[in-house]
């Protein structure tokens, strides 16, 4: 996974604009430094061997930072936008102090949420700090675990520069805008790639309308929660997410809400206690009903992968097989990128590129009438397009890749 090959996928797929990821990490940061030039004037890089792509850069990382609040152990994660190699160079000098930049690609930092506010602003007014997937279980804001009841408690006299947080897999805009306490706050929708492949790179998205593609731009619409500049936000269905349910995975367990309160947190099977899910954690902090919407709030849309949903319709046993390949690649040589296969081509369109029921597959996941069998304690939910039965021819390829033109034309 280096900076070509993200950015060859980034096209694939239909982004503009992809953060870097993890430029706290010397080896890393070395690769965007040898990489990446600066598109004049706008705060974002392009990759110096292809200048007349349309993908661009910006520089972003995640860090951990574990702390101390009131006698009990803070691990939170959150994001960093910087508008430039030379500014990522002196965060990381100011954050080196607090950890081992070495490690990993998310350094863990001994310091609260706070005093990293301030390193990085110290740094440049222009950098922005949000929390990370803030109701997962572990490491979030809100998480079960180890979270916060509030945005002030984590991020106390700092809490100034907080304009956005990130919605995560397992939650959606719904669900946030029941706390009446994050009206003023700006939803962000973004998804760790883990990987370049389609599945993977840009799960969740941003959709911004700019007069000019720059850093600055960006960084302004999140900041004014400008619905003119900022469209939409690119979710999965929050079911699907990992810790949508508490459950226990060992014991296959998962569990509403209701059902988790009913059962006092304890897994029905061993006895032991539940990790709680995102939906119950929102229950427990939430002000409003379901189905609330501020009068301010950013919209939103539910997508799936591309690849997931052919392969969900074939009955394949992994993304990776060359039949689901062949048809991915069909249909976006036909309509550029996954995005406008996903949220633009017609039913009628799609079915003279490929097979009806995968037309029909598409259009139910862009119209929310698929269904995912809900996630729990680190299992990702399951998708369900058609609930009646139907026949599936049999699917003979191998499973794992071994050369990727295999499958990419």
């Amino acid at each position: 996974m280096h900076i070509q090959e993200i950015a060859r996928f980034a096209k694939i797929k239909g982004l503009n604009i992809i953060g870097t990821g993890d430029f706290t990490h010397p080896e890393w940061l070395k690769e965007i430094q040898e990489t990446l030039v600066e598109e004049p004037g706008t705060g974002l890089y392009k990759v110096a061997k292809t200048p007349e792509s349309r993908v661009y850069f910006m520089i972003t990382t995640e860090v951990s930072t574990i702390f101390t609040f009131e006698n009990e152990i803070k691990k939170i994660h959150h994001v960093i936008l910087t508008p430039s190699i030379e500014t990522a160079v002196q965060i990381n000098n100011r954050l080196s102090k607090y950890g081992n930049l070495t490690v990993d690609g998310r350094p863990t930092l001994n310091m609260n949420a706070p005093h990293l506010v301030e390193e990085v602003m110290e740094a440049s007014s222009q950098n922005m700090v949000f929390p990370a997937h803030v109701w997962t279980p572990w490491f979030s804001l809100f998480g079960a675990f180890s979270g916060f009841n509030n945005i002030e408690d984590c991020y106390q006299d700092m809490t100034k520069h907080i304009h956005a947080l990130e919605t995560g897999l397992s939650s959606d805009p719904p669900m946030n805008w029941r706390l009446s306490k994050l009206d003023k706050i700006t939803l962000v929708s973004n998804s760790d790639s883990h990987s370049f492949w389609p599945w993977r790179i840009g799960r969740e998205a941003n959709v911004f309308e700019l007069k000019k593609l720059s850093y600055r731009e960006v960084i302004d619409a999140i900041r004014l929660k400008d619905k003119e500049r900022f469209k939409l936000t690119i979710e999965t269905n929050p079911a699907y997410g990992k810790y949508h349910w508490t459950g226990h995975r060992k014991c296959n367990v998962a569990l509403s809400p209701q059902e988790a309160i009913k059962f006092g947190n304890i897994c029905p099977v061993c006895r032991r206690k539940l990790t709680k899910g995102v939906e119950q954690r929102v229950e427990e902090l939430a002000d409003r009903p379901a189905g609330f919407k501020p009068e301010n709030a950013i919209g939103f849309t539910r997508l799936l992968p591309l690849s997931e949903i052919i392969t969900t319709v074939l009955g394949a046993s992994s993304p990776f097989t060359r039949k689901v390949w062949g048809i991915y690649n069909e249909l976006v040589e036909k309509f550029c990128d996954e995005y406008a296969v996903l949220m633009e081509a017609s039913k009628d369109a799609l079915s003279k590129v490929v097979d009806e029921k995968v037309a029909e597959a598409i259009v139910r996941v862009r119209e929310g009438r698929a269904k995912v069998t809900p996630g729990y304690d680190g299992v990702y939910g399951k998708l369900i397009i058609f609930e009646e039965s139907f026949d599936r021819e049999p699917i003979p390829e191998r499973v794992q890749q071994l050369n990727l033109t295999d499958f990419m034309r």
